[in-house]
């Protein structure tokens, strides 16, 4: 039981993540379908597909603050049927997961979508710090 109300208190407290910029309810899932099939889950087919996938939009993935990892895994699994953890559990290059290649100008769309990201923190403080000031004036 306490560990129960451990985790409802660390949910209430937490930070609620924000929305995901990209929109992966959208996205074409094929290469990863198409290359990677059951019912054996080759790594050799299968991770390389979710790297060509994936690795544009990593720096959006690995940002902990947004759904956008969670919200990416959930249409890869419901668009290919695969089994939960599929990916994380194969796909590993060392310590830190998978490694892509340096941005280039082929990922220019996940560059602007971070920079989108990351901008609207500025505004929505701007925007709190107006009210505020509002606020206070009257």
């Amino acid at each position: 039981m306490v560990s129960l109300y451990l985790m409802l208190a660390i949910g209430i407290f937490s930070k609620p993540k924000k929305a995901c910029p990209a929109n992966f309810e959208y996205m074409n899932y094929t290469d990863i379908t198409s290359r990677c099939r059951g019912p054996e889950y080759q790594p050799e087919e299968c991770c390389p597909a979710f790297k060509d996938f994936a690795c544009p939009y990593a720096e959006l993935l690995n940002e902990v603050s947004n759904d956008c990892a969670s919200i990416m895994f959930s249409y890869i699994n419901i668009y290919g049927r695969y089994p939960p953890g599929l990916f994380a559990n194969e796909c590993r290059e060392g310590k830190k997961g998978l490694s892509c290649p340096s941005p280039s100008s082929s990922s220019s769309y996940s560059q602007h979508l971070v920079a989108k990201y990351r901008g609207s923190d500025n505004r929505v403080l701007h925007i709190m710090l107006a009210m505020g000031l509002l606020v206070v004036l009257f």
